[in-house]
């Protein structure tokens, strides 16, 4: 009987034929796009790549969906991206109103 060792082995999935969807900023953000692109039925995996920069080593996180789904997950992420800044806009604006405090004030 052979024995297996005991260091851990990640799966390796094939990426041929997978192209670039977006680059995320970190895990978190990656996961976002990867839950939101799989709640519209498109295959997605996130690989974390090694870049040369300036003779500098970068890591990316490169969100990848196969290359015929590929302007539906940009239609996806830029809707979702769109929705997001509507909110954020429209938060801001609550925030920054500017009351005047004498309005409130009964005169009676």
């Amino acid at each position: 009987m052979s024995r297996r060792s005991k260091k851990v082995h990640k799966s390796h999935v094939n990426l041929e034929g997978y192209v670039v969807a977006v680059f995320a900023e970190d895990t978190g953000q990656a996961l976002e796009y990867k839950h939101l692109l799989d709640n519209n039925d498109i295959p997605v995996v996130i690989s974390e790549q090694e870049r040369m920069d300036d003779d500098v080593t970068k890591n990316e996180i490169a969100v990848m969906v196969p290359e015929e789904y590929i302007d539906e997950a940009h239609v996806v992420i830029e809707s979702q991206l769109a929705y997001d800044d509507f909110y954020d806009f429209a938060l801001e604006e609550d925030n920054d109103a500017d009351f005047d405090a004498d309005f409130f004030d009964d005169e009676y």
